[in-house]
């Protein structure tokens, strides 16, 4: 099991960051267990004040488009626990800004934001979806894909100028290639670089959440 990512304040009024499901990959009971059951506790402490801005990720398995797609006469995918909308309804109650992050084609969140890896110059497409709460962003015009993700599709062997990242085998890319199409270099294993979300995404939504926040009074230059 893991515990949320607690960004906390240090030393004068610097922006606070709540990050919800920050581990990659697991089981999604044991995220259940830690980080809605923290978030809930920090909301009725009162202890919620502390922070400023909250990111979840909550585990997608659930509606998946492959789990129920291509494993669909196995039953997979529909008993994996939906966790968004108990997610949405604790962060309604925190009344702070946040963002909930689902991969495209999976658990059902409002698409407020859809980035994209070649919005950054990654090797990877990795669309993503963000539901903003509490505040927005302009969703950033769509670039263009330069070509096909390489690898094996039915047999056929494709080239391009992004590598896939999810599964192993097909052509998929090795470790440090796939370390230098997302921008990681902190983690080598493989699970864990399948399921990240690029940082370029968050630093993207950062910059943003930051701006709001000024905007709306607080000093988050100290």
């Amino acid at each position: 099991m893991t515990q949320p990512t607690l960004i906390r304040r240090a030393g004068g009024p610097r922006p606070c960051l709540l990050d919800l499901f920050s581990c990659a990959g697991g089981a999604a009971m044991g995220y259940h267990g830690d980080a809605l059951a923290y978030l809930a506790a920090l909301i009725a402490s009162g202890e919620i004040r502390r922070y400023t801005f909250v990111h979840a990720s909550p585990p997608c398995q659930h509606g998946c488009a492959l789990t129920v797609g291509t494993n669909a006469s196995q039953g997979w995918g529909r008993s994996h626990v939906d966790l968004v909308a108990p997610t949405r309804e604790l962060l309604e109650q925190t009344g702070l800004p946040y963002v909930i992050e689902q991969p495209n084609g999976r658990a059902k969140i409002r698409k407020d934001l859809t980035l994209c890896g070649e919005m950054f110059g990654l090797g990877v497409i990795r669309h993503h979806n963000f539901e903003l709460g509490g505040w927005s962003i302009e969703q950033p015009a769509h670039v263009p894909h330069r070509g096909r993700v390489r690898g094996y599709r039915h047999g056929q062997y494709f080239d391009g100028p992004y590598v896939a990242a999810y599964g192993n085998g097909g052509g998929k890319p090795t470790v440090p290639e796939l370390q230098a199409a997302m921008g990681i270099t902190w983690t080598d294993v493989r699970e864990e670089l399948t399921e990240a979300i690029p940082p370029a995404y968050t630093e993207h939504i950062g910059r943003h959440a930051l701006a709001h926040l000024a905007a709306t009074g607080l000093d988050v230059a100290a």
